[in-house]
């Protein structure tokens, strides 16, 4: 399993190609070897590829916009080709699917593009965040729904350990339960602020990653675990990334 950056943590330094080459030689520095594409500005993808390259950084997963699974898919394929990339993630589904009345819809869109993309050799993923984990009328929650309707063979899911314990997850178990779907996960830390939860680095809040990156690198799945922090509340991201990573060494991953 390998330690990675999640690009949208730094997503203020990735707007222009200059600021970005400055990012990610950053990133580098700071030890990662692979990177996450997500909320990166208009800049040619093959730029952002030879970017990447020349900073040592591979890219192994990407967020990319919901209407380019269902308009753009053929030059979604090619790019991340390009990329070597094998996943193509989804970072949520949009606002009208997250009910039980049109949640049967996400899979008639997105089953279709799902098994193009295996066929093409990559795999769709879907990032959760707790919306998924609210129970619908038959008791069961919105994410065993969509983990029915989307068999493992064609959607894994980027399971995100804030989330889940945002959610009031048991965020081991549930991976365990889940290995199968886990190629990709996202590290981010939750830490109490008042009577608020809020986002941190890895190792300085309440989420037990010693045994949940065991549970991971056990099961013979986990690819990448990709270090994400969405808001860090006016701290420096890139020293959020740094605190992350550090935390993650002395734990014995990188």
């Amino acid at each position: 399993m390998k330690i990675g950056a999640q690009l949208y943590t730094i997503r203020n330094y990735t707007q222009n190609e200059v600021d970005l080459g400055r990012a990610l030689e950053q990133v580098a520095k700071i030890g990662y070897e692979v990177v996450q594409l997500s909320a990166i500005g208009p800049i040619a993808p093959k730029t952002v590829k030879n970017l990447c390259d020349q900073n040592g950084l591979k890219i192994v997963l990407t967020h990319t916009p919901e209407a380019r699974f269902l308009n753009d898919l053929d030059k979604v394929i090619e790019e991340h080709q390009m990329y070597g990339a094998k996943y193509v993630g989804l970072g949520a589904m949009s606002e009208k699917y997250r009910n039980e009345g049109w949640l049967p819809r996400f899979a008639e869109d997105f089953e279709g593009p799902a098994r193009k993309l295996k066929e093409a050799g990559l795999k769709f993923m879907y990032h959760n965040h707790a919306f998924e984990f609210v129970h619908l009328s038959d008791g069961r929650t919105l994410m065993e729904h969509l983990l029915e309707m989307m068999p493992a063979d064609i959607m894994g899911v980027t399971a995100d350990t804030y989330w889940l314990q945002f959610a009031g997850v048991d965020v081991n178990a549930w991976m365990a339960a889940h290995a199968d779907r886990l190629p990709c996960v996202h590290l981010k830390d939750l830490v109490p602020a008042g009577f608020e939860v809020h986002m941190a680095a890895v190792g300085q809040g309440n989420i037990n990653y010693a045994d949940i990156l065991k549970t991971l690198s056990a099961n013979g799945v986990t690819e990448y675990a990709l270090v994400e922090q969405d808001n860090c509340y006016g701290e420096y991201q890139l020293a959020c990334l740094k605190k992350s990573y550090d935390h993650l060494v002395k734990l014995g991953y990188k």
